[in-house]
């Protein structure tokens, strides 16, 4: 795994209320700056102007907008996850409904902002944090993935835990390469097709619903 960049732990870490909320503030701004501006242009002085603080209050939480880019990548990472995988019906013939909801799952975690999560993907360094969050927030999608693809009767595949593996990834990198550069194809036609393949690998036959 590559090596974390020490230049972007955060000076402080907040620890009140009052604290948090001007965290929160700054990458807020931060998102809109870059946004607008793009990241070489989205300058720490444009950050502390939106988020409404001084440009030495940022520097109490942010050495440089390297770090605050790798935290804003941070919180999009943790709100990427499955909060209603619990609720799907897993009854014999609802393979097909279920990846479905993997993949509009998917979708909409990385829709909101196509722009911002281009320049996370491109420009973002690895901070520890970073590293430290893709990895439990990896080892918790394939973890949640292979439990639903142990307990659904449709599933034919007998490697759980590749097919997890093989299953997150396929789906967040697609997803990944869609959202931060549209591409003509329509959102509805890469959900159904890429959601179609992942059920007939799981089903191992050669149609999907």
């Amino acid at each position: 795994m590559p090596s974390a960049d020490r230049r972007l732990q955060p000076r402080r870490e907040p620890r009140q209320v009052r604290a948090e909320l001007t965290r929160e503030r700054i990458l807020a701004a931060a998102a809109h700056v870059f946004s607008e501006y793009g990241y070489a242009a989205g300058t720490t002085n444009r950050i502390a102007e939106r988020a409404r603080v001084s440009i030495g209050s940022l520097y109490q939480y942010f050495p440089n907008k390297d770090a605050i880019l790798a935290a804003l990548l941070v919180r999009h990472i943790d709100r990427g996850t499955w909060t209603r995988a619990d609720e799907l019906d897993l009854s014999p013939g609802t393979l097909a409904a279920t990846v479905r909801a993997l993949v509009r799952d998917a979708i909409d975690n990385h829709s909101e902002d196509p722009q911002l999560l281009r320049i996370m993907i491109e420009e973002a360094p690895l901070s520890q944090e970073l590293l430290d969050t893709i990895d439990r927030h990896g080892r918790q999608r394939v973890a949640q993935i292979r439990d639903l693809l142990a307990l659904h009767p449709d599933v034919r595949v007998t490697d759980l835990d590749t097919a997890a593996e093989l299953i997150v990834f396929t789906v967040e990198i697609n997803t990944h390469k869609l959202m931060a550069d549209p591409r003509p194809i329509p959102v509805e036609r890469f959900e159904r097709e890429l959601a179609n393949m992942v059920t007939r690998y799981l089903r191992g036959d050669r149609h999907a619903e």
